[in-house]
C-alpha cells in the first residue's frame, strides 16, 4: 500500500495514555486491552462523536442513544444502529497507522438488505439511511420501490393507504429533483413499515384446481363473493383466473366492475385503492398479481356502500337515476367512439351545478353518442378540483377531506378509463359527478379563485419559490398561498419549477395520506391537459396547481419530524459533521 492510503495515528504511548484520539478523516483511534483499533468517529445512528462514548470489555457504547459496538469489528448490537465503518490499524515500532480506506465497502446488495430490515423492524432512519444509500449508489428507483410493495402486500390486512402512498410517490418521482425523489421514496417507504407495524404475514388461499374456466364465469363468481362480502371465495376466484394466465387488463376489469357494483364505495377509497395497485402491478416483475391483487381483496370485506346512506336517497333520489341510466346503456347497442365538439365549459358548469338529475342525463347522452368516457372523467376530475379551488376556509377543517375524496376518485376513475374499454365501468362516472354535486354545500361561501396576470390582475415580482415555502411555514396561508402561485403564473414563471416546489412542501411535512393523493393527483391531473394550450385547458391547469396549493397550505406546517430524519441520513452519507464540538 502507498504512504498516502496511511495516516499516521501518533505512538503507543500517546494512545496509551489518551484511550482515544480523533485523527485526519475523522476517523476514532482507541487503545483498549492492549489493542489499538479503529472506527470512523461518527455513530451510524445519528451522528454523534464516538471518541466521546465509553468503551468496555470491546464494547463502544455512544453516549447519545446508547447505540453498542465491537470496536474491533464496528458491528452493532442494536438493530436501530448501523454497522459503523472500521479500519484495518498496523504498528511499526513505536508507530500506529491507519488505513485510511475503511474495511468493508457498503454494497448496494447490503443497503437493500437494510432497507429490508427496516421494512420489518419499522425503522424510519434505518429506512432513511438505506433509501440515501441506493439512490446514490445508481440502483433504480423501481427496484428500491418494489421492495417496498413486496414487504408492504405480505403483510397485515390488505392493501391500505401506505402502499398507496408509495405508489403515489413513485408517480411522482420525474416531477422531483434528487433531493425529493429521496424524500419521496423515503416517505413512501416509512408509511408501508407503520402500516404493516405489529401484523401478521398474509398467507395467500390458493386457486381452485385446474379446470377450463371461462372469463365470464370467472367474473361472475368474483362478482357474487364480492355482493355478499365473502373476500375469501373472492380471493380464491381472482387466483383462480392469474393461475390461468389472465390478463391484467381482464383481471383489471373483474374487480372494478365488483367494485363498481355498488356506489362510490368506503368514500371513494375503495376504487382509488384499486386504481393504484393496477398503475404499480405496471412496474412490479412478473408473478406478482397475486400478492399484489389479493391484498386489494379485505377492501371488499365491509365498505360503506354509498346508494344506502341517506344523502344518495333524500331528500332527492339519486340511487334510481343512475340505475336507470345504467340500464339504458346496457340496453343500448354499443356507440362507435367518436370525437365530437364538446363544450367542454358547459359540462363543467353542469357538473358544479346543483342540479344532479340534469347531470345525470347529460351524462347518458354522452355517453350513448360516444364521447369517449375517459374524456368525461377528465371533466369531472376537473370539477372536482374546482370545489378545491372554490372551498372556503369558513368550513370546518375536517371537511377538507371531504373535497379531496372526491377529487382523488375522480381521478383515478380518469387513469383506469383511460386504459379500460369496458363499459360496466362508465358507472363510476356518475358515482363521481354526484359527489360532486355532494359537494356544493363547502363552496358556500365560496372561496374566490386568484386572479392570474391572464384574468387582468397585474403580475410582478420575481417570485422566487422560496417565498411559496416561507408562506407555507405559517398556518393557514391557503389563499395567501395561492394568490401567490397566480401571480407566479401570471409572471410566466415555469410551471414545472413549481411542482417541483409544490412537492418539496408535502415531503417537508409530516403529511398525513390524504396530503399524498392530492399532490400526486394534482400532478396526474395536471400533465393530462398538458398538451393542450386553448383557454380552457389553461384554465385546467390552473385549478390544479390552485388545488394543489390550497389543500397542502391548510395542512402545514407540521413537526417536520420525517423530513428531519432524512436529512440527517443523507448528512450523515455524505461525511458531514453534525456535531460542531467534534
Amino acid at each position: 500500500m502507498s504512504a498516502a492510503e496511511w495516516i499516521h495515528a501518533g505512538t503507543l504511548e500517546t494512545l496509551r495514555n489518551e484511550r482515544a484520539k480523533v485523527i485526519k478523516g475523522g476517523i476514532a483511534v482507541f487503545f483498549h486491552e492492549d489493542q489499538v483499533s479503529a472506527v470512523d468517529n461518527r455513530c451510524p445512528h445519528l451522528g454523534f462523536p464516538l471518541h466521546l462514548g465509553s468503551l468496555c470489555d470491546g464494547i463502544l457504547t455512544c453516549h447519545w442513544h446508547h447505540a453498542r459496538f465491537d470496536v474491533c469489528s464496528g458491528g452493532t448490537l442494536d438493530p436501530w444502529a448501523d454497522d459503523v465503518p472500521s479500519y484495518d490499524v498496523r504498528v511499526e515500532g513505536e508507530d500506529v497507522w491507519v488505513n485510511a480506506k475503511p474495511r468493508h465497502a457498503l454494497s448496494a446488495e447490503k443497503q437493500m438488505r437494510r432497507l429490508q430490515e427496516g421494512l420489518e423492524q419499522n425503522i424510519g432512519i434505518v429506512i432513511a439511511k438505506a433509501v440515501v444509500g441506493l439512490v446514490e449508489s445508481g440502483v433504480p428507483a423501481d427496484e428500491i420501490v418494489r421492495e417496498g410493495i413486496r414487504f408492504g402486500t405480505k403483510q397485515g390486512n390488505g392493501w391500505g393507504s401506505g402502499l398507496s402512498i408509495l405508489t403515489a410517490m413513485r408517480n411522482v418521482l420525474p416531477k422531483l429533483d434528487k433531493k425529493g425523489r429521496i424524500l419521496a421514496l423515503y416517505h413512501g417507504l416509512v408509511h408501508v413499515a407503520r402500516s404493516s407495524a405489529g401484523r401478521s404475514p398474509r398467507h395467500l388461499l390458493g386457486s381452485l384446481p385446474a379446470a377450463e374456466l371461462k372469463e365470464d364465469r370467472l367474473i361472475q363468481w368474483y362478482r357474487s363473493c364480492v355482493e355478499v362480502r365473502d373476500t375469501q371465495g373472492a380471493e380464491k376466484v381472482l387466483l383462480t383466473a392469474i393461475a390461468g394466465g389472465a390478463s391484467s387488463e381482464m383481471l383489471a376489469d373483474m374487480m372494478l366492475i365488483a367494485a363498481t357494483d355498488h356506489f362510490y364505495l368506503d368514500g371513494g377509497h375503495t376504487f382509488d385503492f384499486h386504481n393504484k395497485a393496477f398503475e404499480i402491478l405496471e412496474h412490479m416483475e412478473p408473478g406478482s398479481e397475486d400478492q399484489v391483487l389479493a391484498s386489494l381483496v379485505p377492501l371488499l370485506r365491509s365498505p360503506a356502500r354509498s346508494e344506502e346512506l341517506h344523502h344518495w336517497q333524500a331528500p332527492l333520489d339519486l340511487v334510481t337515476p343512475i340505475r336507470q341510466a345504467v340500464e339504458r346503456l346496457e340496453a343500448a347497442e354499443p356507440a362507435e367512439s367518436r370525437e365530437e365538439a364538446l363544450d367542454e365549459q358547459a359540462l363543467l358548469k353542469q357538473f358544479l351545478s346543483d342540479r344532479p338529475l340534469e347531470t345525470i342525463e347529460r351524462l347518458t347522452e354522452l355517453l350513448l353518442a360516444g364521447v369517449q368516457p375517459s374524456r368525461l372523467a377528465q371533466l369531472v376530475a376537473a370539477a372536482a378540483a374546482e370545489r378545491i379551488v372554490h372551498f372556503h376556509t369558513q368550513n370546518d377543517f375536517g371537511d377538507w377531506i371531504a373535497v379531496l375524496h372526491t377529487f382523488t376518485y375522480a381521478h383515478a376513475v380518469h387513469e383506469r378509463l383511460l386504459r379500460s374499454k369496458e363499459p360496466l365501468l362508465n358507472r363510476a362516472l356518475f358515482h363521481g359527478a354526484i359527489a360532486v354535486y355532494h359537494d356544493r354545500f363547502l363552496n358556500v361561501p365560496r372561496a374566490q379563485r386568484p386572479k392570474t396576470a391572464a384574468d387582468g390582475s397585474a403580475s410582478g415580482g420575481e417570485y422566487a419559490l422560496e417565498q411559496l415555502l416561507e408562506l407555507m411555514d405559517k398556518r393557514q396561508q391557503v389563499d395567501e398561498a395561492a394568490r401567490w402561485v397566480a401571480g407566479y403564473l401570471g409572471a410566466k414563471r415555469d410551471p414545472e419549477a413549481l411542482l417541483n416546489t409544490l412537492g418539496h412542501a408535502l415531503l417537508r411535512e409530516d403529511a398525513e395520506f390524504h396530503s399524498f393523493q392530492l399532490y400526486e393527483a394534482s400532478v396526474a391531473e395536471y400533465e393530462r391537459w398538458r398538451d393542450r394550450t386553448d383557454a380552457f385547458a389553461e384554465r385546467a391547469k390552473e385549478t390544479m396547481l390552485f388545488a394543489c396549493t390550497r389543500y397542502l397550505a391548510a395542512h402545514a406546517p407540521t413537526a417536520r419530524e420525517l423530513p428531519h430524519t432524512a436529512t440527517i441520513a443523507w448528512r450523515l452519507h455524505r461525511g458531514e459533521r453534525l456535531f460542531e464540538d467534534e
